[in-house]
């Protein structure tokens, strides 16, 4: 996804990879390129006349803040299209703000897990790896998180695997103190999502001491 400052403020088509059997139709330049620029002048010849009404217009919105400022202007449209528009830009805006919501929930949690598994390294002194076992021990013995609500037992390796994965982050074999060899993840492969996604806060500038007497 793109940063969340864009994603609130831009109506989101998520696109699904081809199943196997469908025929897609390929973007020729040469071909459709005019066809669109034909339509993009249709739309506007239409909406000319009638930009005074839609600057001034308020429809009534489905969704608030964020959501309807972003959705407004099709909305308007739809509303000056009339028929059948109006109630299908409504429902169109309902169910996409609906699902990126749901998105959202998932993105905050996937930048949670960055975060606690930071911490969980700073507190074990910032070994080179940590068993996949170590860290969800860890993260499902914090009561205030949600990962112990995840299922009956908590957080499990695949659940946590699956909340890394965009981040290309992955279990893999490592050597820990012993000899011992277990599943794990090596710090050094959490260093470019933790300065992406949660930056460590600049430590507090230290405070000027008084002179005294």
């Amino acid at each position: 996804d793109l940063p969340d400052t864009i994603m609130d403020r831009s109506v989101v088509i998520r696109m699904r990879r081809r199943a196997p059997g469908e025929s897609v139709a390929a973007f020729r330049t040469g071909r459709d390129t005019p066809v669109l620029h034909a339509l993009r002048d249709r739309l506007t010849a239409w909406l000319h006349p009638l930009y005074a009404k839609a600057r001034d217009m308020e429809p009534d919105m489905p969704v608030e803040d964020r959501a309807a400022d972003t959705w407004e202007p099709l909305v308007i449209i739809a509303d000056l299209a009339g028929g059948e528009w109006p109630a299908l830009a409504r429902a169109a805006c309902r169910a996409m703000t609906a699902h990126e919501t749901g998105k959202d929930t998932d993105t905050g949690l996937r930048t949670r897990i960055l975060a606690d598994i930071r911490e969980i390294f700073t507190t074990e002194g910032d070994p080179p790896a940590l068993r996949t076992s170590r860290l969800i021990e860890q993260l499902n013995a914090d009561a205030e998180a949600p990962w112990v609500e995840h299922g009956p037992t908590g957080l499990t390796p695949r659940r946590l695997g699956l909340l890394l994965e965009d981040y290309g982050i992955r279990p893999g074999n490592h050597r820990f103190p012993g000899g011992t060899q277990a599943k794990g993840y090596a710090r050094t492969q959490f260093l470019d999502a933790w300065a992406r996604y949660c930056p460590a806060p600049d430590p507090s500038p230290a405070q000027p001491v008084e002179p005294t007497a």
